[in-house]
């Protein structure tokens, strides 16, 4: 056993724990990060990158079939052995050398093993020898071991071996057929996936598919998924599962029907890494998520930080990205006794989890969100007045694609006449979404956008049609 002393320890080598191991180190600060897999996490290997990358081959060649002159030279479908390889070369073949190198570059330690909190400021990492580790912090340990997917308790669900989205992202036997059961965010994106490699998918959700985005957007990617030959089952539960003879998963349902499929991924949302963290040692649930304050500490133990995933607060790569650096900063600045500036949009907070968390479904159409729904600010008690448009009626939707489909929904606060949310459904409307952003956390008034002039011809010109609409 070996012992080391550094200012902080972080656990978790995601971009979250990356981040706020790089701010602590411009702090100032000697860091260390605890890693039991790859260096770069989740995102980089199982998660943001690869399932973007598989998904983008079929989006190109949908965008390539909506416009003539293009559509004729589309002769084939998705080379999915090609889009498996380009996967496999920007996850680095999941291989974290460079990662690591970045690591050493930026000036911070990487001890690979199992981390678990054993003591006040103390981290015990055990590596897969069995040999043990014993990391002290003088100041602060910060957690951001991530999330995992849940399995929801279903009869003989366990006993099939479902997929996750860390299978599925990692696929390299395609299978004939898969079962998707959930409708959020990973089941969406990956039964569009799927259904571009040519699989037969089922979507099976209760409620729906994307709840929590407004809902014209889950219904134009339920019907974009239908239409691209998935079925799309809701208003039933999956009441077992089992293997049949020939292989196959059955999943029965309520309705009294079934649904067989080679595979059958889970997705119906996600659990914190927190089972096996030591949590107990400090008073708190083991397998829990992590209350915290807005400078992303712990409630209840002044030296223990929670960022990305595991507070529960926004699941989302690039908000947790947001909250490393500020809780970087703070961890920093707290142990230099300077001055803290945590008063809301402070340096030191991550105010944007409350009120501006951005979201980017790559389906096809794509969804782009930021802000409030329409329910949820009627829920919130604020006066709004919701305006939509219809993406086919602009100049650069026309050059863009054939017929093109797609809304946009701003949601405008009329006490204070400034942006509160929007929501866009379309082709390649990812891009426009860091402007909604922009405007929302900038509190910019009504006023001040009609001097903000969209380009044209290009789909940014929603901007001044929505403010035609609103009036002066």
């Amino acid at each position: 056993m070996t012992s080391r002393e550094y200012d902080l320890i972080v656990i978790g080598a995601g971009p979250v724990g990356e981040n706020v191991a790089d701010r602590a180190t411009q702090g100032g600060l000697s860091v260390v990060v605890v890693e039991s897999e790859l260096v770069g996490g989740e995102c980089s290997y199982w998660a943001c990158i690869p399932s973007k990358a598989m998904l983008r081959a079929g989006a190109a060649l949908s965008a390539a079939r909506r416009v003539k002159g293009a559509a004729a030279a589309v002769t084939g479908t998705v080379d999915v052995a090609a889009t498996l390889l380009r996967r496999d070369e920007l996850v680095h073949h999941w291989d974290d050398t460079s990662q690591a190198d970045w690591l050493r570059g930026a000036g911070i330690d990487l001890v690979r093993g199992h981390g678990r909190i054993t003591g006040e400021r103390e981290v015990t990492v055990t590596d897969a020898d069995g040999s043990q580790t014993v990391l002290t912090a003088r100041h602060a340990v910060a957690v951001s071991t991530g999330s995992a997917a849940l399995l929801p308790d279903i009869p003989g669900l366990r006993e099939v071996q479902p997929w996750t989205s860390r299978e599925a992202t990692g696929v390299h036997d395609v299978p004939a057929s898969l079962a998707v059961l959930g409708g959020g965010v990973v089941g969406s994106e990956m039964a569009t996936l799927f259904t571009s490699f040519g699989t037969a998918v089922t979507v099976i959700a209760r409620s729906g598919l994307l709840r929590g985005v407004e809902p014209f957007a889950g219904e134009a990617v339920a019907k974009a998924l239908q239409e691209a030959g998935a079925a799309v089952r809701t208003g039933v539960e999956v009441e077992k599962v089992s293997r049949a003879g020939d292989g196959d998963v059955v999943l029965s349902l309520s309705d009294g029907s079934e649904v067989r499929a080679a595979e059958v991924l889970v997705a119906t949302g996600r659990v914190p890494r927190t089972a096996d963290l030591g949590l107990e040692t400090v008073g708190l649930e083991p397998g829990a998520w992590l209350d915290v304050d807005d400078t992303l500490r712990v409630r209840g133990v002044d030296w223990l930080y929670a960022v990305g995933d595991v507070n529960h607060r926004a699941l989302l790569t690039h908000q947790g990205k947001y909250q490393a650096r500020a809780a970087g900063d703070v961890i920093a600045a707290r142990a230099r006794a300077a001055d803290i500036d945590d008063a809301p949009w402070g340096a030191h907070v991550a105010t944007a989890d409350h009120a501006a968390v951005p979201q980017v479904i790559f389906t096809d159409p794509e969804v782009a969100a930021i802000g409030h729904t329409e329910e949820s600010a009627r829920a919130a008690g604020l006066d709004i007045r919701v305006i939509d448009y219809d993406l086919y009626w602009l100049a650069g939707s026309s050059e863009l694609a054939d017929a093109y489909q797609g809304r946009a929904r701003a949601v405008v606060d009329e006490k204070r006449r400034v942006l509160v949310g929007a929501t866009f459904v379309g082709q390649d409307v990812g891009e426009m979404l860091h402007a909604a952003t922009i405007a929302i956390v900038g509190e910019v008034p009504i006023e001040r956008l009609w001097h903000a002039v969209p380009s044209y011809p290009t789909i940014g010109e929603v901007w001044l049609r929505w403010l035609e609409e609103y009036g002066r």
